[in-house]
Order: C-alpha cells, then structure tokens, then sequence
C-alpha cells in the first residue's frame, strides 16, 4: 500500500468541521477513506472524579494524548489497522472501547487543534482551516451539547466563556496561518466543499 494523502481540518468548536469530513466520507466511501476524530484522543482521566473531570479544559492542548495519535497516524502510514478510543462526553473520559481504523488511500483527521500540534501539523499533505463566525459556532454549541452530550444550556454557555473563547483565541484562531486552505462558513460553503471534493474524488480513483 502507498503512503495515504492525509488531511487535516481544524477550525473552532461548531464551525462546521464534522460536515466536511463527512462529505468526505459520503464521497469517497469507507473503502477509500479513513476518519479520525481529535476528540477521540482527549487523555484517560480515570484517576479523576466526575467532579474534576467536568471542571476540566477540554479546549487546551493539554487536554489531548498528542503521542497517541501521532502513532496511530503513523501505524496507518505503514499499513497498520488502529484502536481508536471511542470517547464519552457525558462522563468526560474515555469509555474503555475502541473502534478499529483501517489504512485507506485517503485519512482524514478533523479536531479544533489539529494544526496547533507541529508534529501532527507536518503530516497532513492538505490542511484546512473551517472559519466561521463565533455567534454561529455557539448556537451550534448549545445545540449540539444539549441535544447530544446531557448538558444543560447555562452549563454550555459557561464552559464557552470560560475555556471554549479563551482556547479558540490563544489557540486554535492562530492555528489559521497554518493552512493551505480556508473554507468560511463551514458546511454551509457548497463552492468551497465542491472544490475539495473534487480534489479528493481525484485522489480516491487516481
């Protein structure tokens, strides 16, 4: 098997990334194209109580097994299959399951800071940034958590204003200026989508 393409899609909490990776996946097909999700490697907290767990910076790079990934990236580089954690967001830990990730042609990783971490960065042979405007990314937030993740709408807005903007400002917002391409508006951008997928239908029958 030939090194996969690998492309990385970063962008700020609900700006529209999941959308495009699943285009992507819609497009290609699983037999081309492998997906892996960021938030699958935030860090095992077992140690920690529910309490701790819940206060913690899930927006910070700290928050994230960097090493982990990087060598799952790298097992599927040489054509290794990959456990991947299947995360639980209501308890804020990992569930202790994983889901196999196969070597395809193409691998997608999407997260808020997947162009923040230097050695993730210089995997990706194509970068993109998801650019859409704060008040949007928090409605999207507040539904998405209420509807999906048990939480409550103050809860949201809350972690929003305490780690959520803060992160997105001092990290993942500087992240831009490293990628190839930036898509506003997320999913919402059909031109924008409709150029990079014919890029990666390029890629899936080349």
């Amino acid at each position: 098997m030939t090194k996969p393409f690998m492309i990385g899609v970063a962008g700020g909490s609900s700006s529209g990334k999941t959308t495009i990776s699943e285009r992507l996946v819609e497009l290609t097909g699983e037999q081309h194209l492998s997906r892996i999700e960021l938030d699958s490697y935030y860090k095992d907290r077992s140690d920690e109580t529910w309490e701790e767990r819940s206060q913690a910076d899930y927006d910070h790079p700290d928050a994230f097994d960097w090493d982990l990934l990087n060598d799952h990236l790298a097992a599927l580089a040489n054509g290794a299959t990959v456990p991947v954690p299947i995360y639980d967001f209501a308890d804020h830990n990992r569930s202790g399951e994983t889901r196999e990730v196969h070597p395809n042609r193409i691998v997608v990783v999407d997260g808020i800071l997947v162009l923040y971490d230097r050695s993730l960065r210089e995997r990706f042979d194509l970068k993109i940034f998801v650019d859409t405007a704060a008040d949007i990314r928090l409605i999207r937030r507040i539904q998405r958590d209420v509807a999906e993740r048990g939480r409550t709408t103050d809860s949201v807005i809350e972690q929003y204003l305490t780690t959520v903007k803060p992160a997105h400002e001092r990290f993942i917002e500087p992240s831009k200026r490293h990628a190839d391409v930036i898509i506003p508006e997320g999913g919402l951008n059909r031109p924008a989508i409709d150029v990079l997928l014919a890029r990666v239908r390029e890629l899936s029958v080349g």
